[in-house]
């Protein structure tokens, strides 16, 4: 039986995987339209599919970086 684990992003891990950015550039990120909407808005914060999130930083920070 094969079980697929749904892997979930909430600020704290969007923030890490952007390079310790601040707090609040994240909360400034995730407002934009362009970034993935939430999957669920719980107690503790919004989460993403990490999915999302990984396509995100492909597409807009590889654009933004001028090492990539």
């Amino acid at each position: 039986m094969s079980c697929n684990r749904v892997k979930l992003m909430g600020t704290h891990e969007i923030k890490v995987r952007l390079g310790s950015i601040s707090r609040q550039r994240v909360n400034q990120l995730t407002a934009k339209a362009h970034f993935p909407k939430p999957v669920a808005d719980l107690e503790q914060g919004r989460v993403w599919l990490a999915d999302d999130i990984e396509k995100w930083i492909s597409t807009h920070r590889a654009a933004a970086d001028p090492a990539s």
